[in-house]
């Protein structure tokens, strides 16, 4: 029998249905009405809470980016114990992120959500943002300001470095490789720093 708007946390139950339709179908291959049922709740109860699929995608996207912004600050731990540690850290954490919450990832990057559109997500996805970009404004204080590109745009090279290793490696799209995606991204990361004059060529 259907608990329509009786059900607990229907909200959250909502999302959690979507993560598994998502995990099963990917974040386009579902509707509203299919994430109510599998909630085990009316399609009517579902619009006290969600106008449409999208906006409960970008609520499950909001939540990814609350965790996401978590273990992004917590990697940085405020540039401790060098800016070098610490900006390599939010790389990594980037990958580990997508590895243990794959249904948030594609719900975040792979569902066509704007989130301009919904200011909840916007809002939380700027603070994940903003820790990344104060990592690299740390690391860029070593070079002269005339050889300092924009920490934003550091932060934006490293971020897509991070999405394509996970795109092609870490969720398989590129095939098998003989390397682990960390050591991928951590050896893409050095090369890049290398470049900027932020390591030394022997390191």
């Amino acid at each position: 029998m259907k608990r329509g708007y009786h059900h607990g946390n229907l909200r959250q139950a909502l999302v959690e249905a979507a993560l598994a339709l998502i995990a099963e179908r990917g974040p386009q291959g579902f509707t509203l009405s299919e994430a109510a049922k599998a909630a085990d709740v009316t399609p009517a109860a579902v619009y006290r809470h969600f106008t449409g699929r999208d906006e409960l995608l970008a609520e499950v996207a909001r939540q990814g980016f609350d965790i996401f912004a978590a273990l992004l600050e917590f990697a940085y731990d405020e540039g401790r114990p060098t800016s070098l540690a610490a900006f390599e850290a939010t790389g990594r954490a980037y990958l580990a992120f997508a590895r243990k919450y794959p249904g948030h990832y594609q719900a975040m990057f792979e569902s066509g959500l704007q989130p301009g559109n919904h200011p909840g997500l916007a809002q939380v996805a700027a603070k994940a943002r903003d820790t990344m970009d104060r990592a690299a404004d740390h690391l860029a204080r070593a070079l002269p300001e005339t050889r300092r590109p924009p920490a934003r745009m550091i932060s934006a090279h490293v971020w897509a470095t991070s999405h394509g290793v996970v795109e092609l490696y870490l969720r398989g799209n590129g095939g098998p490789q003989p390397w682990a995606p960390e050591d991928i991204l951590e050896t893409a990361i050095g090369i890049y720093l290398r470049g900027l004059g932020l390591l030394s060529p022997d390191k």
